[in-house]
């Protein structure tokens, strides 16, 4: 597992070494997991984003095509 080099501000460091000590993990692995959890929320939230965004362009699409309808709904002569 290749390795990296991280300096943290005191205070952060001593909360996770009292974090990682309550949940009885090294501190190098709750930093993995806090590490995997953060990349998990942060895929999740880009596909949320793309997803809302997908769903804007849908719905002007849907606005658009039932505008069309109702103009058709109203032509008597249709």
């Amino acid at each position: 597992m290749p390795a990296i080099s991280l300096k943290l501000p005191g205070q952060l460091l001593e909360a996770s070494g009292q974090c990682a000590a309550a949940l009885q993990l090294s501190r190098a692995e709750y930093i993995r997991r806090a590490l995997e959890r953060m990349n998990r929320d942060t895929r999740a939230r880009l596909r949320a984003d793309r997803l809302a965004a997908a769903s804007r362009r849908v719905r002007q699409d849907s606005m658009r095509i039932n505008a069309e309808f109702d103009a058709i709904e109203r032509d008597v002569d249709a």
